[in-house]
């Protein structure tokens, strides 16, 4: 994993529930230096305000733009926060957003209807958003329309479910390559299942 000192700062951004120790976020934390966690706390009872101005504040001590590497739910308080911040293309250098779930019709843990009505409109910052093909907590074409909306792009991530640690992802070493694609100024190519694929 690239730690070159071009290489911004990694804010991870963790959905309900928080991450534990198998996941890719986690993993990216205890592998990378540059790499640090967003606490927003209210982790098993997600409130919209305390998630984004938890995010913000995170954001406004950091030494200069970041990445954000969000997971679940947490794509959703980057893209309210987004939606609120006039400075966010400032603060932001890019997204990877990952497994979205849907938040406002008929959302699997209706605890996630925190984050309902979904903040529409693009975001200021580069945008990479990966959804697999069998993730309960959200379809593959309503993920799809959240790219759109987002103005982010779409990437296919195969069958991996809810890209968490039950995806078997190990250290997920071809999301942090998606991240150096943003940190590149591109957001590559449109993909296939690859773009989730653990390495191997």
């Amino acid at each position: 994993m690239s730690s070159h000192p071009e290489f911004p700062l990694v804010l991870t951004v963790p959905g309900l529930g928080n991450s534990g120790p198998d996941h890719w976020q986690t993993r990216w934390e205890a592998i990378h230096p540059h790499c640090r966690r967003v606490e927003l706390g209210l982790w098993d009872r997600p409130h919209r305000n305390t998630w984004i101005n938890q995010l913000n504040l995170a954001l406004r001590r950091a030494p200069g733009p970041v990445l954000l590497a969000a997971h679940s739910l947490g794509c959703h308080a980057v893209t309210a926060w987004a939606a609120m911040e006039p400075d966010a293309a400032s603060l932001v250098a890019g997204a990877l957003l990952v497994a979205p779930p849907e938040v406002d019709f008929f959302p699997l843990d209706p605890r996630v209807s925190a984050f309902s009505p979904t903040a529409s409109g693009p975001l200021p910052f580069p945008s990479l958003l990966l959804a697999s093909r069998n993730d309960p907590y959200c379809g593959q074409p309503a993920a799809r329309v959240l790219a759109r909306m987002w103005g982010a792009r779409f990437l296919d991530a195969g069958a991996l479910g809810h890209i968490n640690a039950e995806s078997g992802l190990g250290d997920w070493e071809e999301g942090w390559r998606l991240l150096a694609q943003l940190v590149d100024g591109g957001a590559g190519p449109e993909t296939g299942v690859q773009a989730g694929a653990p390495a191997r």
